[in-house]
């Protein structure tokens, strides 16, 4: 298949099972999605089938997976779902549950894997983008012992390492080049897995109600006193005699590879990277890496490369380097059309906080016809509908709903035209964030031409629904 393609699968399918930590039967089915969809998750179970879009800002809880949250609506143990779509290089697809949280099936991302093949994988036409990892980004944990480094690379590579005091794991390290030569086979049949004393601690906490010796591989690493068998097969739900197993492996699980637990991480390292909304291409080099750190570390990506996300996710051809955001990119996110499309291009943004916008002044704009026809002048209310335009962009394109939302200013104040404005002039417009609370903005705005102030404002604005 093309690389550079976005790509969906041909038809629903459908797998059911119980949760990992819920202990809930769900029946998840796969679905087509249009291209620039992303992976959206759908809960069928609660009136309108409310959506939770896969993203790092709807993660609400990793403590023993990641779990998304979005409108109050909360999907569990969304990893090894995501490893698989991601793992296939897989770019659009819309996930259905009757239920709070996917099947464990066996803990690792084959089943999801086998599914979806079968489903088929079709190309779009839509070009994939990718986050370009274009300078080196450390996270460090040193409480922890965790140090992840994302190095440039031309393709999405991973190197992990684990390094425990059980003898039955021990130093363990493994490493991938090559998703569509590796992912299938090397990396998505690897289960889960957690330590005994862990066993007793997540029961407590009401998690891994739906887990099993089937669906977990768990690593002993303490003593089992004889009279302790019948509770841990009782908590287990093992029908025959337990089994301790010499390979330090409770009930004696064989290891589909021998460094099958650091494979998993790589795993669980692949769904959690699906946060950031797009494959990156660099090479992630990860020491302990869990998932509270996989988030952090995803979090961090996307402050360090937020502009380049920002301009990926609506610039769809490509650009100037000069531009940020072109026209069309504009148009997705702004209402506003032809003659009352004011902004050209945004050439610099730091969301929330400040927006460089341009306005190209040509004599055949729509309104020099009637306003001083014998000496062309833009209207200073028109100058002011720009200014509020870069900011309506600034607001929304941090908005993740920005689709269903408006802006609207409410009040402008300390207003001041300093300068006539004319045909074939260029307008630069710095709009700074002052304030921000509750959905309602207080912006400050400067126009300058040939680098001269010819206008300044103070606006607020609300951010409301369609």
């Amino acid at each position: 298949m093309d690389n550079t393609k976005q790509r969906t699968i041909a038809r629903p399918i459908s797998i059911s099972g119980i949760g990992l930590h819920t202990g809930v039967n769900t029946t998840m089915t796969f679905r087509p999605a249009p291209e620039n969809t992303g992976y959206v998750f759908r809960r069928t179970d609660i009136k309108n089938a409310p959506q939770i879009k896969a993203d790092i800002d709807h993660v609400v809880d990793i403590s023993r997976g990641t779990t998304l949250e979005q409108n109050g609506v909360r999907i569990y143990t969304t990893e090894h779902v995501l490893a698989a779509v991601s793992g296939l290089e897989i770019d659009n697809i819309l996930i259905e549950l009757d239920n709070k949280e996917p099947p464990v099936a066996d803990g690792s991302a084959m089943p999801f894997v086998e599914k979806l093949l079968e489903a088929g994988i079709v190309e779009q036409e839509a070009e994939r983008v990718y986050l370009t990892v274009e300078r080196t980004i450390t996270y460090t944990d040193p409480e922890k012992g965790v140090d992840i480094h994302v190095l440039p690379s031309n393709q999405f590579r991973a190197t992990f390492m684990i390094d425990y005091k059980l003898q039955s794991l021990g130093t363990q390290y493994t490493s991938f080049y090559s998703l569509e030569e590796d992912f299938v086979e090397q990396f998505a049949p690897a289960r889960t897995f957690c330590f005994l004393h862990e066993v007793d601690e997540l029961k407590q906490q009401g998690l891994i109600k739906g887990g099993s010796v089937d669906n977990a591989l768990v690593m002993i690493d303490r003593p089992i006193e004889t009279e302790e068998l019948d509770r841990l097969k009782n908590l287990f739900g093992i029908k025959d005699d337990i089994v301790q197993g010499e390979n330090g492996i409770l009930n004696g699980k064989s290891l589909r590879f021998p460094n099958e637990p650091v494979r998993h991480k790589i795993l669980d390292l692949i769904g959690d990277l699906a946060l950031l909304g797009m494959p990156i291409q660099g090479h992630v080099i990860a020491a302990r890496s869990g998932h509270a750190s996989n988030v952090a570390l995803v979090r961090l990506l996307k402050k360090e490369f937020e502009k380049q996300i920002l301009s990926k996710r609506y610039q769809r051809r490509p650009r100037n380097r000069q531009i940020f955001l072109d026209t069309e990119a504009i148009k997705h996110i702004l209402p506003h059309r032809y003659p009352f499309l004011l902004i050209d291009r945004i050439i610099d943004l730091v969301p929330m906080e400040k927006i460089i916008a341009v306005k190209n002044v040509t004599l055949n704009e729509p309104f020099f016809q009637g306003h001083f026809p014998g000496k062309p002048v833009m209207p200073g209310v028109l100058t002011l509908e720009s200014m509020a335009q870069a900011g309506g962009v600034m607001l929304l394109n941090a908005i993740d709903d920005h689709d269903g939302k408006l802006v609207y200013f409410s009040a402008a104040d300390n207003v001041r035209w300093r300068k006539l404005i004319e045909p074939g002039d260029q307008i630069i417009f710095e709009v700074d964030m002052v304030k921000y609370r509750l959905g309602t903005a207080k912006i400050h705005g400067r126009a300058f031409v040939d680098g001269e102030l010819v206008m300044e404002a103070d606006l607020m604005a609300a951010v409301v629904d369609k």
